[in-house]
């Protein structure tokens, strides 16, 4: 086959391959908005317990055994209370208390006092002043007790917002940190005003379907300008955060520190509850610090499928995640 074939080809199999893409996604989409589905997933035995892998179940009770059980292990977590975006100022004050009521549970159980909210869950796509008060209500309540509050971001459409809100809490609360997506093209420019601010930033590679303008759309680039942002951020950042469960870029990293004799303590890995737990335990024994998102609450479902539908991808990355732990010899006691 001539070159040129050979190119046609390759678009062919790649145009294919994001037509199915497309089709999951809307799918998915479809989906986390049915009642009856959400109902029938609630009552199987199957979904809740594949689910139960990735949510730490739905009570508050349930997810502090999950955290126990992660501390014993030798890592630290951060808590998500589940539920995005809300539709009334009341529903975002709610969702506020339940972050004031984990983080009072977290300093009871003398356990790691961090957590990570989600603007829109707190009023952003309704109220800005509304949003803003929950934000500081809770960075108020984080900094009484020692906490730590993670701000994240949603798409590209709430970045401005986000960073906005961000950069006002922090003026006055230290104790409050925020997340870019290393897929943004702007997050170069994010992570030089973080880093000047000495606002404390998680890198992520991101989730969300956005368009091509504003983010890169190969997985190539995308991990390339994660390294650059880590390397930015490992060199002139307050304690950042890599978030990821590529080996490839968590390995990358390891060679970027001990070239630049940049200490363990300096810096932290993170990974999603339940996913490459083999990977986690690893970089454990070695001496980093692995802080793991812990997710809980009753909107597990609509929470799952947008998550696969975000990019549907992540169907086949959790099915490896599990099989691969699946092949691990068995430990003799």
């Amino acid at each position: 086959m001539s070159s040129t074939g050979a190119q046609c080809g390759g678009r062919v199999r790649e145009a294919a391959g994001d037509g199915a893409a497309r089709a999951l996604r809307a799918g998915f989409l479809w989906a986390s908005r049915r009642r009856r589905l959400a109902q029938l997933a609630a009552s199987s035995s199957l979904t809740r317990g594949t689910v139960r892998r990735f949510v730490a179940g739905e009570t508050l009770p349930e997810a502090l055994v999950v955290l126990e059980r992660l501390h014993a292990r030798g890592l630290a977590t951060t808590v998500d209370v589940l539920g995005e975006s809300v539709d009334t100022v009341e529903a975002a004050r709610a969702a506020a208390d339940r972050y004031l009521d984990v983080l009072s549970a977290l300093a009871e159980r003398g356990l790691d006092r961090n957590v990570s909210v989600k603007l829109t869950q707190l009023g952003l796509d309704v109220d800005l002043a509304a949003c803003r008060e929950n934000l500081l209500r809770i960075v108020e309540r984080a900094a009484e007790l020692g906490a730590f509050v993670r701000v994240d971001m949603e798409d590209h459409l709430h970045t401005a917002r986000t960073l906005e809100l961000v950069r006002e809490a922090h003026a006055s609360h230290p104790n409050v940190g925020v997340v870019l997506q290393a897929y943004l093209r702007r997050t170069v420019a994010d992570v030089a005003e973080m880093n000047g601010a000495g606002i404390r930033v998680r890198l992520c590679k991101g989730a969300y379907d956005e368009p091509a303008e504003v983010a890169f759309p190969r997985k190539a680039d995308v991990d390339d300008s994660f390294r650059r942002l880590a390397e930015a951020l490992l060199r002139d950042g307050q304690y950042p955060a890599l978030a990821t469960h590529d080996e490839l870029l968590v390995s990358w990293v390891r060679g970027f520190v001990e070239r630049e004799r940049i200490e363990p303590s300096q810096f932290e890995f993170q990974m999603l509850y339940g996913i490459r737990r083999d990977l986690q335990e690893r970089l454990v024994a070695q001496g980093y610090t692995v802080r793991v998102y812990v997710p809980f609450g009753t909107e597990w479902y609509p929470y799952y499928m947008r998550r696969l539908a975000e990019r549907p991808a992540n169907v086949l990355f959790m099915a490896r995640s599990v099989l691969r732990e699946r092949r691990r010899p068995t430990r003799r006691r």
